[in-house]
């Protein structure tokens, strides 16, 4: 299977150093992957390296097998909609949760009518059914991660990319969540990258797991499902 996203003898430098450096790393289309290293390991640098945010100062990102252009710093437009990224604390802007869902919607033309059902259908999803006329100044930090996964999930996008997306969410709801993000993967065939810092989440969702340390690939591995949950 031809990987979604590839890279090849990447940095990414901040500054005069380089903070990620990778000599090959292939992404599967469906896979599920976890992103696990200390902090400073470069892991939210990965994340935007894959998102298509900023260009690696050397090396080749491949999208479906094509080298990812950039002009003026930036890839283009088509492509970075097919990769949404979900930030570890993400940013809603004042109005209601239905507001916030609505504007990637309306930058991508999704058609009016089609608006209300993918948004109700995304916040059932995450559990926040019937939360589309809340105030996001309103919500809780939980509340907040998840109306921001459910706003990324409302784009379909090919990609998938969250950044500590579980560390606000209590323990009551994390197992819906771990079984939703194997479901994207398992029946929509979405690939989906995730940072964490929770040893155990790599064997619960039955991930593929990325190791990280001071900017380098220590390892690359899949770990089985656990069948308990």
């Amino acid at each position: 299977m031809q990987p979604i996203l590839s890279l090849e003898y990447i940095q990414v430098s901040v500054g005069t150093a380089f903070r990620l450096e990778i000599d090959t790393l292939a992404i599967e289309a469906g896979g599920l992957y976890c992103l696990t290293g200390p902090n400073g390991a470069g892991k939210t640098t990965l994340l935007r390296l894959l998102a298509l945010l900023s260009p690696p100062a050397r090396g080749i990102l491949r999208f479906d097998g094509r080298a990812v252009v950039y002009r003026g710093g930036m890839a283009a437009a088509n492509l970075r909609r097919e990769v949404t990224l979900v930030q570890q604390a993400p940013y809603l802007f004042q109005g209601s949760v239905y507001d916030n869902m609505a504007f990637g919607l309306d930058l991508r033309k999704i058609a009016s009518a089609q608006r209300p059902v993918r948004i109700a259908a995304a916040l059932e999803s995450v559990g926040l059914a019937g939360f589309a006329q809340r105030s996001a100044r309103e919500l809780s930090g939980g509340e907040i991660q998840r109306v921001a996964l459910a706003r990324a999930l409302v784009l379909q996008p090919r990609v998938l990319l969250l950044d500590e997306p579980l560390a606000n969410i209590d323990v009551g709801h994390l197992g819906q969540f771990e079984k939703r993000l194997r479901d994207l993967c398992t029946e929509q065939g979405m690939t989906i990258v995730m940072s964490t810092h929770d040893p155990g989440q790599p064997e619960r969702l039955g991930s593929k797991v990325i190791a990280l340390d001071r900017g380098r690939l220590t390892s690359e591995v899949s770990c089985p499902l656990k069948r308990a949950m």
